[in-house]
């Protein structure tokens, strides 16, 4: 199991950042990534496997005026 913002999810051990950030529905253009308190860098997304037991903090940027 992993956690993303909180909330336990099964089923994403193995997969890579961007298949996680893609079946959660996040637009990858717009995120920022942490996991386990390391913020996760945009080039670094593609050869990041996500494991059991990680924490994911997704946080997406809005704009507005």
């Amino acid at each position: 199991m992993v956690c993303i913002n909180g909330e336990t999810k099964e089923g994403y051990e193995g997969m890579r950042l961007p298949e996680v950030l893609e079946k959660e529905q996040y637009d990858i253009r717009r995120i920022a990534v942490e996991i386990n308190g390391e913020i996760i860098t945009r080039s670094l997304f593609s050869e990041t496997v996500v494991k059991s037991g990680d924490h994911l903090e997704v946080v997406s940027f809005v704009g507005g005026g």
